[in-house]
């Protein structure tokens, strides 16, 4: 007669939250099988290497389909239980250790998000998925009694001797109708190679549902042989990469790991391997994707294992927020997982953890920089987003990599602020950095620096306005600022005599032109007799006015715009003394429209009459 038993007296009530706690993450029954089918393995290997059993098998994890008898198997040959073991280890302690478990963060307000891991359920995430859970396993121990177990609820459970002749756990799943998905093999697939891709032990996949007979038509030979099962399929990599040492492995080796884990098929640009012993055992290979410039489109990858067991992605208590910018693989073993996100959050061994990768990201970078700047050079188009996004995100991040910092010019050459600093700035005076966001339609005023000698950096990633406020902070001991091309006129102009008379007067003429009554308007000699003259707005509230729409709060504060006219010019000397009528009061809007255009696009009313103000005063040349 079969021995009938309840595993718990709070099975019934615990056993529903279970199935619900881990419901949006219902896949998670394949790794936490799979990893206790490879656990028994690696048991097994243990007692074999000091001498207190033999083996002759190689070992190895299974996970079969049966879709005829509507079956999900997973078959190890590691140590096994005996009958005491299985009612000790699935009946009391799986159970306690769940019960526990959910006793502990049953208030955490997501329920399979507040948890790091969820590895410790184990055994029972078989229910969320199964109707029906049989166990039949033979211990390696010597004269042992095979069992099988069976339970169609996880609360209530049968046990009896089996005949299983082979040493080895067999745990078969009664699947769900609404569970089925899990019978077709690519669905399979996806979720081992997900959770299970670097397991230590070999896991194979197999489709053993038998394959129908088929009867030869009239006058057809019968086949020599009958159609066979599938042959089983290995889908691990028992050695990732991330377990060897950097020098035993190529470039090609982890090119080739990088697009079959992210599936990505560019080239990366660099990678780092981690290694780590101490405090800490960490392990792990972190690369530098192409970011395509736009940092806030190109999220990476970071999948966090524990002792080659997938346990999620881009989990950012544990890798620094700036890093998930990259992707890359990363094996904690000694990571608590059965934990909450806060606990991480404030888990000084954790902290640390994230310290070491931050600072090994750090001094790669600076390497790349000392060792290999030319070819630094043309990845800094792909990283910079990110090292800027670092810098701004961890201070000590930026001590480290500051001197590694590039500013791509419009001459198309890549300094340091340094360097820059000393091809342009004059001694004695505040270090000023010149910069455009618009190449082409900033075109007109840098054009106006450089011919004084003046470089111009090139700042036109979103990331880059947050950046040198960073900077202008960081470094304001040394009053560095930054200033966009159409920010100020100091360095474009000379000083010259000005009549406070005409500046007053052509002050009132522009102010009606532009119907801004606020528009102040300078009158400076400018290095360059070619232009008429540049609309310069305050950087500051530029800034502010920016970045308050970048974050959806459009305050719509004035513009603190100037209108500096090139006294040299023949149209301002004209304007001066010009007669009143339609002709000056054009040739005024028009100046204002070019300036503007100089900056920005015209807006659709605006640029229409634009074309027609155009139109009319050049047909005033060939009257």
């Amino acid at each position: 007669m079969p021995e009938k038993g309840n595993i718990s007296i709070n099975a019934k009530n615990i056993m529903p939250v279970i199935k619900k706690w881990l419901y949006s993450d219902r896949d998670i029954f394949v790794r936490e099988l799979v990893s206790n089918c490879c656990d028994a393995v690696s048991k097994m290997k243990r007692l074999v290497s000091i001498g207190e059993a033999e083996n002759t098998e190689e070992y190895r994890v299974d996970v079969l389909i049966n879709r005829q008898e509507g079956t999900l198997t997973f078959r190890d040959n590691g140590l096994g239980m005996t009958a005491d073991e299985v009612k000790k280890y699935i009946a009391q302690v799986a159970f306690s250790g769940a019960e526990d478990f959910l006793s502990k963060y049953k208030n955490e307000k997501d329920d399979a998000g507040g948890i790091i891991g969820h590895f410790g359920l184990g055994f029972y995430s078989a229910f969320m998925v199964a109707k029906k859970v049989v166990i039949d396993t033979l211990s390696y121990q010597k004269d042992a009694q095979a069992a099988r177990w069976i339970s169609e609820d996880g609360m209530e459970y049968e046990m009896e001797p089996s005949d299983r002749a082979t040493r080895g756990t067999t745990i078969t799943l009664y699947l769900n109708d609404e569970d089925k998905e899990f019978l077709e093999m690519w669905k399979l697939t996806e979720v081992l190679e997900k959770y299970c891709g670097f397991m230590p032990v070999p896991v194979f996949v197999q489709d053993v549902t038998p394959v129908e007979k088929k009867e030869p038509a009239e006058g057809e030979e019968k086949p020599e042989e009958e159609d066979k099962p599938a042959e089983p399929r290995q889908i691990n990599d028992v050695s990732p990469l991330w377990l060897k040492k950097p020098s035993e492995v190529t470039d090609e080796e982890y090119k080739a790991f990088y697009h079959k884990v992210f599936h990505d098929y560019d080239e990366p640009l660099f990678w780092i391997h981690l290694n780590a012993e101490y405090p800490f055992n960490l392990k792990g290979i972190l690369y530098f994707p192409r970011l395509k410039n736009e940092f806030t489109a190109n999220e990476g990858v970071i999948k966090l294992y524990n002792n080659q067991v997938f346990v999620a992605d881009n989990i950012k208590e544990v890798i620094p927020e700036f890093l998930m910018l990259l992707k890359g693989a990363i094996d904690c073993p000694d990571l608590p997982l059965n934990v909450s996100r806060s606990f991480l959050q404030n888990d000084g061994y954790v902290k640390k953890m994230a310290a070491y990768i931050t600072r090994k990201v750090a001094d790669r970078l600076v390497s790349e920089f000392n060792n290999h700047r030319e070819d630094y050079q043309k990845y800094w188009d792909d990283i910079h987003p990110f090292v800027k996004y670092g810098c701004i995100k961890d201070e000590k991040f930026y001590d480290r990599v500051k001197n590694a910092l590039l500013f791509k010019t419009t001459a198309g050459d890549y300094l340091t602020l340094e360097e820059y600093r000393n091809a342009n700035c004059e001694e004695g005076k505040d270090p000023v950095v010149y910069y455009t966001s618009d190449e082409k339609r900033q075109a007109q005023m840098i054009e106006m620096y450089t011919a004084q000698n003046k470089g111009v950096v090139v700042l036109n990633t979103l990331i880059d306005a947050n950046f040198i406020s960073f900077l202008e902070f960081t470094e304001r001991e040394s009053k560095l600022t930054f200033k966009r091309v159409d920010a100020a006129a100091e360095d474009l102009t000379e000083t010259g005599e000005t009549s406070e008379d005409d500046r007053k007067t052509l002050e009132t003429l522009f102010r009606e032109a532009s119907g801004d009554d606020n528009l102040e308007v300078q009158l400076k000699a400018f290095k360059s007799d070619e232009m008429i003259s540049m609309i310069t707005v305050d950087e500051q509230n530029r800034r502010f006015t920016e970045m308050s729409r970048q974050w959806g709060r459009d305050l719509n504060l004035p513009e603190k715009r100037t209108l500096v006219l090139n006294d040299r010019h023949p149209i301002v000397q004209w304007l001066k003394h010009a007669p009143e009528g339609d002709t000056r009061k054009a040739v005024c809007a028009q100046v204002v429209d070019l300036a503007e255009m100089a900056r920005q696009p015209l807006v659709a009313e605006r640029m229409v009459e634009f074309l027609r103000r155009s139109n009319q005063l050049l047909s005033l040349v060939v009257r």
